[in-house]
């Protein structure tokens, strides 16, 4: 049935639903084509701690079976979607990163894996995710320079995305550990509002900070995994208002739209050349008929934002992680425990303190757009690209005080260091105008000012060569 040239793992997730639903491939062609890269590039990217191909493929056929049959299927159709291994998953083990859970498994599915199933896509397998999705790292490299780390905890999902293995995963963002492995990998990467995408069934962290977020290689992707995962209906007052209601979305031809030029309080850390680079991209911007732009500062007041995570954020990692500290401190790493022992320093009231401060981080922002009638903030994902090493940490970016003000954020994978990687820049909107800035992404991509680091080796298909 194959009619396309380009080979199947190679389709975003809206080719491929396009394809499937012309009837010129079909599903399991589709996860055949997947497999086949994973069986290829896996043992070098190391981005799975569990794949059964033979599962995957009986999850295709039973979508191709659907489509034969004349009954309707859902959003996905069918399109191969990574999970991060801090999902429960009914079929499959949940472990965390962690040894600790070993041969876990739940017995049930999360619910934004249930609303993947729900959809028809097809739940390939699990990612590699840093150890309880915190910083100790796992076995993924990066698939542009192996010699390079991947990004943070949501690492397997970024880098099984950029190597073309599958074209959709999830992760979380607690930090930055979704905006910046897609900085670092090349990808687009999502972190939709805080509390837009159910958290039942995963691993919890940090109740105020943790984001369900997910990965792809086209902005469009990224609308449809929106699409099937958020939350839905009058029970969700704030969703109901901003994303259920059109009316009240920004489409992609209402300019023109008023963007700010951020370079946040930690731009001193990031390298001359992102710098350089986040300059001339705005400039271009600028330029653009449609778009009013500002260059614009955050208040002194967000000085503090890198301060006041680390210390909720220990704090909560102290209490969720009481047991596995005090009774398998073995099986945990040293920079875990060094989280975990930081955050039996913080008091209650410190802690009760640093909450009462991420409020008014979330008021200040929210103010911030309101007050200016801003549509977007604009700013770098990452200080640069990625460092060498697998358990070097990262400079400090700006990543962590969009999550702490619970924003949605969309990385751009827009630049090219001079080693030749990628990182990305980072656009923000308001809270629960999620929508509004997938559409400004489609408005600077028909401009022509989106054009992807690695474009040339995408149209050639150098990309697919195994290093």
């Amino acid at each position: 049935m194959m009619v396309t040239l380009k080979p199947l793992n190679m389709l975003t997730a809206t080719e491929a639903i396009s394809e499937i639903k012309g009837g010129k491939i079909t599903a399991t062609e589709l996860m055949e084509s997947c497999i086949k890269r994973i069986q290829e590039i896996e043992h070098k990217i190391k981005a799975w701690v569990y794949f059964d191909k033979e599962k995957a493929l009986i999850q295709s056929k039973i979508v191709d079976k659907k489509i034969n049959e004349g009954i309707s299927t859902g959003l996905l159709n069918g399109v191969p979607v990574g999970v991060k291994d801090i999902f429960n998953t009914a079929d499959m083990p949940t472990c965390m990163g962690s040894p600790v859970w070993d041969g876990f498994t739940p017995g049930n599915d999360a619910r934004a894996v249930a609303y993947i199933r729900w959809a028809d896509g097809v739940v390939v397998g699990k990612t590699v995710t840093s150890e309880f999705a915190v910083h100790y790292p796992g076995s993924t490299v990066n698939p542009n320079d192996y010699e390079h780390t991947p990004g943070t905890s949501s690492s397997g999902s970024a880098a099984a995305v950029a190597s073309y293995m599958i074209p959709l995963a999830i992760g979380t963002q607690t930090a930055g550990s979704t905006i910046r492995p897609a900085s670092y990998c090349g990808i687009y990467g999502f972190k939709p509002s805080f509390g837009l995408i159910p958290r039942t069934g995963m691993l919890k962290t940090l109740d105020t900070l943790d984001h369900v977020s997910f990965f792809s290689r086209s902005i469009d992707d990224l609308h449809l995994l929106l699409n099937v995962l958020r939350v839905k209906g009058s029970n969700y007052p704030y969703v109901h208002k901003y994303l259920d209601n059109s009316s009240g979305i920004k489409q992609v031809n209402d300019y023109p739209w008023k963007v700010a030029f951020v370079k946040t309080p930690v731009w001193c850390h990031a390298e001359e050349y992102a710098k350089d680079s986040i300059i001339d991209f705005v400039s271009k911007i600028d330029k653009c008929d449609g778009i009013n732009l500002e260059e614009i500062e955050l208040s002194e007041d967000f000085n503090l934002a890198h301060d006041v995570h680390e210390q909720i954020y220990s704090k909560a990692l102290s209490y969720y992680y009481k047991e596995e500290y005090e009774n398998h401190i073995d099986k945990i790493s040293d920079m875990f425990k060094e989280m975990v022992e930081k955050g039996r320093r913080v008091s209650y009231d410190e802690y009760m303190k640093g909450l009462e401060k991420q409020n008014l981080f979330i008021h200040q922002l929210d103010y911030f757009f309101d007050k200016n009638e801003y549509d977007a903030i604009i700013t770098l994902s990452t200080a640069g690209d990625a460092p060498r090493g697998l358990y070097t940490r990262e400079k400090k970016d700006s990543c962590l005080i969009w999550t702490l003000c619970h924003v949605p954020a969309i990385n751009l994978p827009v630049f090219k260091s001079p080693k030749g990687l990628p990182f990305g820049a980072q656009i923000v909107a308001r809270q629960y105008r999620d929508y509004n800035l997938l559409n400004f992404a489609r408005y600077l991509n028909r401009k022509g000012i989106i054009k992807l680091w690695n474009e040339e080796k995408v149209n050639s298909g150098e990309v697919l060569s195994i290093h």
